[in-house]
C-alpha cells in the first residue's frame, strides 16, 4: 500500500469519526463544558461516552475494510483455481463449520515474508481471516491449521467487539476523569483571573489524559493477552492441541523474520505474535510471549 493511500485512509477515517460524533453531540444537545462558572457532570459524562465509544465503534465498523487497505489483503475468490489459495479456503471453511459460525469469514492473502495471520471484522457474520504469503509458504499444513484455528477462535469468541467495548470504556473514563479533575484543580468557576484558570484547566486536561491513557494501556494490553491465551485454547479445540502447539513452535522458530513495513505500533492489532518482552515492557505487550503460550497450552487440559 502506498504512503499516499495510508494518508488518505487516515484522514477519511478521522473525518468520519468527527462528523459522526458531532452529529450525535448535536442530537443530545450536549455542550462539552458549560458556561464559564459551572460544570454539569451529567453533560460531561454523556460527552465523554459519545466520544469514547463513538470513535471505538466507528473503527470497529471499518476494521475489515481498513485491514484490506492497510495490509494490502487480496480476498480470495471462492471459485479460484489457485491450488494453494483453494486449500486455504477449504481449511477456513471447515474450521468455521466446526466452530458453528453461521457465516464463513472472508479469506485473504497479503504479500509479506513475515509469518503472520490475523482476524478482524465488526461481527461474526462480517469477519475476515488473512494470512501472509510467508506463512503459507513456510508452514506445514498441520501448523497452518493451528494458526487458522486460533484466528477462527478469535471470531467465535467475539474478541473484536469485546476489545472495542473495553477500548470505549477506557476512552470514556480517561476523558471524564481528566476533565473532572482538571476542573477541580484549575480553579475554573472560582472568582479571580478567569483567563489564567482556563489556561491551567486545558494544561491539566492534557497532563491527566496522558497519565490516564498510560494506565488505560495497561488494562487494554492485559485483556489483549488474556484473549490470546483463550484463542490458543479455542484453536486447540478446533484444530487439535498438537497442531496448535506445532504452530506456536513454528512461530517461535521464525520469530526473527520481521517485515519492516509492518513493524510499527499501528500494526500491533494485525500480529499473531510479538517478540518476547522482558521486565516492565511486558505489561504493555498485546500478546504473551510464545514461550508462555506454549507452556500454558501444554499444561492446560482442554475442556
Amino acid at each position: 500500500m502506498t504512503f499516499l493511500k495510508r494518508i488518505v485512509l487516515f484522514l477519511a477515517v478521522n473525518a468520519l469519526v468527527i462528523f459522526t460524533i458531532s452529529i450525535l453531540l448535536r442530537i443530545f444537545n450536549v455542550q462539552p463544558f458549560l458556561q464559564a462558572h459551572r460544570m454539569s457532570y451529567e453533560d460531561l459524562a454523556i460527552f465523554c461516552l459519545i466520544w469514547g465509544f463513538g470513535g471505538a465503534f466507528i473503527s470497529l465498523a471499518l476494521s475489515r475494510s481498513m485491514a484490506k487497505w492497510i495490509m494490502g489483503v487480496r480476498v480470495i475468490d471462492p471459485h479460484t483455481s489457485d491450488t494453494q489459495a483453494k486449500e486455504l479456503i477449504e481449511v477456513v471453511h471447515r474450521l468455521a463449520q466446526a466452530a458453528h459460525l453461521s457465516s464463513t469469514p472472508e479469506v485473504g492473502i497479503y504479500e509479506s515474508h513475515e509469518l503472520n495471520a490475523f482476524a478482524t471484522g465488526p461481527s461474526r457474520k462480517r469477519s475476515l481471516v488473512a494470512v501472509s504469503r510467508g506463512l503459507l509458504n513456510k508452514m506445514t499444513p498441520q501448523e497452518l491449521e493451528g494458526v487458522l484455528g486460533h484466528e477462527i477462535a478469535h471470531i467465535t469468541n467475539g474478541d473484536m467487539v469485546t476489545m472495542t467495548l473495553v477500548q470505549g470504556v477506557i476512552n470514556a473514563f480517561v476523558m471524564f476523569l481528566a476533565r473532572a479533575l482538571a476542573f477541580v484543580f484549575s480553579g475554573v468557576g472560582n472568582k479571580g483571573n478567569q483567563r489564567s484558570s482556563n489556561g491551567s484547566y486545558y494544561m491539566l486536561v492534557f497532563i491527566f489524559e496522558i497519565l490516564f491513557m498510560f494506565l488505560g494501556m495497561l488494562v487494554i494490553a492485559s485483556y489483549s493477552r488474556f484473549r490470546e491465551f483463550r484463542a490458543d485454547q479455542g484453536g486447540a479445540k478446533l484444530a487439535g492441541k498438537k497442531n496448535m502447539i506445532s504452530a506456536l513452535l513454528a512461530l517461535k522458530r521464525t520469530q526473527e523474520v520481521v517485515d519492516q513495513k509492518y513493524e510499527k505500533p499501528a500494526f500491533a492489532a494485525f500480529k499473531i505474535s510479538t517478540p518476547k518482552r522482558q521486565g516492565f515492557k511486558y505489561f504493555f505487550a498485546t500478546h504473551p510471549s510464545l514461550e508462555a503460550r506454549i507452556e500454558r497450552l501444554e499444561n492446560t487440559p482442554l475442556s
